[in-house]
């Protein structure tokens, strides 16, 4: 029977952890990077259909190719960090789960109709992405998500005019690292129970 997580690891994954601005030069190896993906991965989704994409970028020319996308003040903050992560989905997820859902691989026709696959690959996506997210601050990293960017733009000059990622959307940005607690913000509030939830 599985037990609540220590208090510790609550407040690395939940409670401290707030959205970076301003990155340390503390490195961030790949091996890391590859970690939080293996650990992100094991999230659900439906049918394990798992139609997310990530496209790490840590160099300065593959982050230059973003910065024009970028909205002005998302601009300095993204070529600082260490990792930026372009968090898409595939179109075309369904072509692999026959191999993702081996016990049932006439899924893949649940997901014949495009609006559907589309709804389904946004949806899923976006809660990978999250995954993602909280697999980086289990291993240690900060995050630093974003939306203000053109997604046209990324995906054209990332996806489109390449064969293998031409039906890979880009739904929201996260700048991975270890972040500069000097340059948060206060916490902004979060709705109580009662404002946002119901008991049925």
């Amino acid at each position: 029977m599985n037990k609540p997580i220590a208090d510790a690891a609550l407040d690395q994954i939940w409670r401290n952890a707030r959205s970076h601005n301003v990155w340390t030069d503390k490195a961030v190896p790949e091996t890391l990077i590859r970690a939080t993906y293996d650990l992100a991965k094991m999230g659900p989704t439906s049918a394990n259909c798992s139609p997310a994409r990530f496209v790490f970028l840590q160099s300065g020319a593959a982050k230059e190719r973003l910065l024009p996308f970028l909205m002005e003040g998302n601009r300095d903050k993204t070529m600082a960090a260490p990792w930026v992560v372009i968090i898409a989905h595939d179109l075309d997820f369904h072509e692999k789960i026959p191999d993702l859902f081996p016990h049932n691989p006439g899924a893949r026709d649940w997901f014949l109709d495009p609006v559907n696959r589309e709804i389904t690959a946004f949806r899923n996506g976006t809660l990978s992405g999250a995954y993602l997210m909280l697999a980086a601050r289990a291993l240690g990293l900060d995050c630093g998500p974003m939306s203000g960017f053109d997604n046209a733009g990324v995906d054209q000059a990332f996806f489109l005019d390449n064969p293998a990622t031409a039906t890979w959307r880009s739904n929201w940005l996260c700048s991975l690292g270890h972040g500069d607690d000097g340059g948060l913000f206060p916490r902004s509030p979060r709705l109580p129970f009662d404002d946002a939830c119901q008991i049925l």
